[in-house]
């Protein structure tokens, strides 16, 4: 479940009576604005992916649905965001609620959401598209700047005395196969507490794990808060007298030192995966064109030839990963090792991926019989070899290259070519202006940023050390499906095993489209 908190609120509503009776109103989820959640995890959710259908979500108290207050009455979706009225049940708990807010104690709301379709970037953002909104709580302060509660509409609470009635314990449900995107991730602000008493901090030090993490907190903090000058002036005690009581800081987010990137496949474009119930499509192309040319003499017969389409099988691929947590390491890591987890397997998908491409570039090409040696001060071998690439492809098709595909080592070749006079022949680009003795730029060290001959140049490390190939772009289709999340908990164990899947395909339309350069 995402537990997102909500930077504005704007609407107020009225009851059916044209009077506010126990409610509070405002904005539940702006629309496409990214958050940085407590695990570090950017999130966003995409208009329209909350449904005003539906079981209406019940009121919390902090996330707590042991502290259920009321129900979300009425579900306002606009292009920006998701407006809610709130009516707040008339109960010991709920008064005490409405107090709150009134008083300004407790002035945020944080939704709750379970995502049924959603996808992430290149970059391991993740964009919600659908969700099952379960709830809405109360927090004493977001986990975002600036959240508040403007109306807080309610009738004068009337207390009276009530009995506690006894709790009911349910037994926990365990689902066989769930399909959700990462574990619960608490956009919750931390809480302030007061100092815990010595029987307090050796049941937490006994317990251990996230229990001694928290209430140690609490004690460092009240000491800071309530330090006087007789605690200055007692005894030293050095952090090396007591060992055994330190807890461990861990600064997150995990530094991330692989860049979840997909060259070939941002530069080509993906299509989306045919829903088909095969594993195999097909794909058209033409291979023997129809025919025009000169009558010889009037009421001779007219050139005529059969157009002849090729029927392409084209096969889909299944790329996943999978891994097993134990119940242990989702509930005691902070940052949460399921979502660093998530984030990589999801990345290692994408990259393999863009290998996929890139394979399938260098097996559809066709060697142009061109070779480009590279020489120190003369680049007319380069000239000449991209030159010929080129006509290869527009003699076959009247069509021209439109991108130079290269492997990294091909990319600094090309950086560092020079001529005669020692000037870099790709001059760098600098606030627009173009250098002396340039056919092409580039704006800086990264692997979208040259241009060569006017080809985009694409660098990818998955192709293999000397690869150059010039590339008509619309000869050369990607299929897939978006990543999908399977999740299964194992109660025997106290595991869970969690995969990421997706549906993968290329097609080479015309193999003449792609031409390869030797470097010599």
């Amino acid at each position: 479940m995402i537990r997102f908190s909500s930077n504005t609120f704007a609407v107020e509503a009225a009851g059916p009576d044209g009077q506010d009776r126990r409610t509070i109103t405002g904005i539940a989820v702006p629309y496409n604005t990214f958050a940085t959640v407590s695990d570090g995890t950017n999130v966003q959710f995409a208009p329209g992916s909350l449904s005003i259908e539906g079981k209406a979500p019940k009121l919390y108290m902090y996330h707590d649905s042991t502290q259920a207050v009321g129900l979300v009455a009425e579900r306002v979706d606009s292009p920006e965001a998701m407006y809610f009225t709130a009516r707040v049940s008339n109960t010991r708990a709920g008064d005490e609620a409405l107090v709150l807010a009134s008083d300004g104690v407790i002035d945020a709301v944080s939704v709750g959401v379970n995502p049924t379709e959603f996808k992430y970037d290149d970059a391991g953002n993740m964009t919600i598209i659908k969700g099952d909104w379960v709830e809405l709580s109360l927090v004493p302060q977001g986990a975002f700047a600036g959240a508040t509660i403007t109306k807080v509409a309610a009738e004068a609470p009337q207390v009276e005395e009530q009995k506690e009635e006894p709790k009911m314990e349910l037994s926990p449900i365990v689902s066989e196969e769930v399909i959700v995107p990462t574990a619960p991730i608490f956009a919750q602000p931390k809480r302030e507490f007061a100092m815990p008493s010595a029987s307090e901090m050796l049941a937490a030090y006994h317990t251990g794990g996230d229990t001694w993490h928290k209430v140690n907190d609490a004690f460092v903090q009240a000491s800071k808060r309530n330090q006087t000058a007789i605690q200055a002036a007692a005894g030293d005690i050095l952090t090396s007298d007591t060992p055994g009581l330190l807890s461990v800081s861990v600064l997150g987010p995990v530094f991330q030192d692989l860049n979840y990137v997909r060259p070939v496949v941002n530069a080509f474009g993906a299509r989306a995966m045919p829903n088909t119930p095969s594993r195999q499509f097909i794909r058209p192309t033409i291979t023997t064109h129809t025919s025009a040319a000169v009558q010889s003499a009037q009421l001779d017969a007219v050139s005529a030839t059969t157009m002849v389409i090729a029927s392409n099988t084209v096969t889909k691929s299944t790329v996943a990963g999978q891994v097993t947590l134990s119940r242990q390491d989702i509930d005691f890591t902070d940052p949460a090792a399921m979502q660093v987890v998530l984030n990589d397997l999801a990345g290692q998908v994408l990259i393999k991926t863009d290998d996929i491409a890139a394979d399938a570039l260098v097996s559809g090409a066709t060697a142009s019989g061109s070779t480009w040696t590279v020489t120190a001060a003369d680049p007319s071998g380069l000239f000449t070899a991209l030159y010929d690439s080129a006509r290869e492809i527009a003699e076959d098709s009247n069509f021209f290259p439109t991108h130079l595909c290269v492997s990294p080592d091909v990319w600094e070749k090309l950086g560092r070519q020079t001529d005669a006079d020692k000037r870099p022949v790709f001059g760098y680009n600098a606030n627009g202006m173009m250098t002396t003795n340039s056919i092409g730029n580039v704006s800086g060290l990264q692997y979208t940023s040259m241009n060569v001959l006017g080809l985009n140049v694409v660098v990818d490390n998955n192709f293999a050390s000397g690869t150059m190939l010039v590339v008509y772009a619309p000869g050369f289709e990607i299929y897939e499906s978006g990543p999908q999340l399977l999740s299964l908990d194992n109660p025997s164990t106290l595991g869970k095993n969690l995969s990421i899947h997706q549906y993968f395909a290329t097609f080479v339309a015309k193999s003449s489209f792609i031409q390869s350069i030797t470097i010599a």
